[in-house]
């Protein structure tokens, strides 16, 4: 993934937007500067886990299990709550099988339904690396009291919601554009009720 190392001026901002008037110049600053971060935090994390020689994709799939009761969930399962393919989904869980940490368990009148269960050397790699984790993120998220953790998250969700802006089509040759995304704090006169 290519970082953007280098965030704009707002001198170099100003010129874009003097090009692009659709430029909203604190929204593009505000999106640049999440999306650095964003991958800084990411690379850290990496960091973090490759020192317990794990990767995100792998380590994601053993908290998942032991989420669930008895630590056994469906591949399809896993890969939705991940937001991966069960393609993919099916790579991590080889490797992790090869490793030990978990294992599949074949339905006994259907092989073709499989289960996956977190194995305990599973457990005791997450156990390993959890503690870590924890302290790296408590100093990380130091800086940044309750009140503007909860600002924070607030803020997540509304731009959680704006990312659709990205998926709708864009303004075409006859001038028509998407409709901005509803807000979670605004009402359209157009949502459903809660009761259809």
């Amino acid at each position: 993934m290519l970082q953007l190392r280098d965030l704009p001026s707002k001198a170099v901002l100003d010129k874009f937007s003097a090009r692009y008037p659709e430029a909203d110049i604190s929204a593009v600053s505000s999106f640049l500067h999440l999306l650095r971060v964003a991958s800084d935090l990411s690379l850290a994390l990496d960091a973090c886990l490759s020192r317990h020689g794990l990767l995100q994709g792998r380590w994601w799939v053993l908290i998942l299990l032991m989420r669930e009761e008895h630590g056994i969930s469906l591949p399809s399962v896993l890969a939705e709550k991940a937001g991966v393919s069960r393609a993919t989904m099916t790579g991590l869980i080889d490797g992790l099988e090869r490793d030990g940490l978990v294992e599949r368990i074949f339905d006994k009148h259907d092989r073709r339904r499989v289960s996956v269960r977190l194995t305990a050397p599973g457990q005791e790699k997450l156990d390993q690396v959890m503690p870590d984790y924890y302290t790296r993120l408590r100093h990380c998220m130091a800086g940044v009291n309750e009140a503007e953790r909860d600002m924070l998250n607030g803020i997540l969700v509304k731009l959680n919601a704006g990312i659709t802006a990205f998926d709708a089509p864009g303004a075409n040759a006859s001038g028509t554009s998407f409709k901005a995304p509803v807000q979670p704090h605004e009402k359209s006169e157009q949502a459903p009720s809660k009761g259809s």
